[in-house]
């Protein structure tokens, strides 16, 4: 398993970054943070999902994404996972988070998968999840709630409850909480984000027993540039529905 950090937080950059890495032959565990902005699932409705006004006057940027699943926010306060790999045998099930468990729970956070292959803290949600797959590939990934903005989050995924596009798949809002009060109540060091990061890659290498985190490779980011150009930064991408 090759464990990679984003060198960037441009959103469309990273889900690129994602896509790029799925479409290869080889294990990735992928690191990332976004600036501000809200990821929706494949099969979404802007209109139905986001508060358009609010996040415009904020900058905060609308991205569409592979996978299926709910509508999240970004922002430098959370990070971001993926596993991509190849094709297993059970595609859907939620053995792709026990990696994260593991490492959680060596960072003295016991989180718990629930019935929606999320996870939670204290009966609160602190990560969702989505996946893709294809005939040979898998990518699972999903958003730790580390010290994100909860009221911009709340503001940015209100539409009001609406409905305009009916055939859309709705999100299923839980209540979330960060990890980073968590750690704070209980004695523990509590991190900013960027430092999280850092103890969450090398506790991904104890556990998977690599060497060193790895960048992504010199020669993909031409493609990925060219991918995010054509397509997450693209109107007709993001607003499809």
């Amino acid at each position: 398993m090759k464990i990679i950090v984003s060198p960037s937080t441009i959103p469309s950059f990273n889900l690129a970054a994602e896509e790029y890495l799925f479409r290869k032959d080889e294990a990735y565990f992928f690191l990332y943070r976004n600036d501000p902005s809200v990821i929706i699932g494949s099969n979404q409705a802007v209109v139905n999902e986001v508060d358009q006004d609010w996040c415009i006057e904020h900058e905060i940027r609308i991205i569409r994404r592979i996978s299926g699943g709910g509508a999240v926010y970004h922002d430098r306060g959370n990070l971001n996972y993926s596993l991509l790999y190849d094709k297993t045998d059970a595609p859907l099930s939620g053995r792709f988070l026990e990696p994260v468990v593991a490492v959680l729970q060596a960072l003295s956070i016991p989180a718990e998968v629930g019935k929606r292959k999320d996870l939670w803290l204290d009966g609160r949600k602190i990560s969702g999840t989505a996946s893709h797959v294809s005939l040979q590939r898998e990518l699972h990934h999903g958003t730790l709630l580390y010290d994100t903005d909860l009221g911009a989050l709340q503001k940015a995924l209100n539409a009001g409850n609406r409905r305009l596009i009916r055939k859309a798949t709705a999100s299923v809002p839980s209540p979330g909480t960060n990890i980073r009060p968590y750690l704070a109540e209980k004695g523990a060091e509590a991190p900013d984000c960027n430092t999280f990061l850092d103890k969450f890659a090398a506790a991904l290498l104890q556990h998977y027993c690599e060497r060193e985190v790895m960048p992504l490779p010199a020669e993909s980011l031409e493609e990925i540039e060219k991918l995010r150009r054509e397509k997450y930064t693209q109107r007709s991408w993001n607003y499809r529905l």
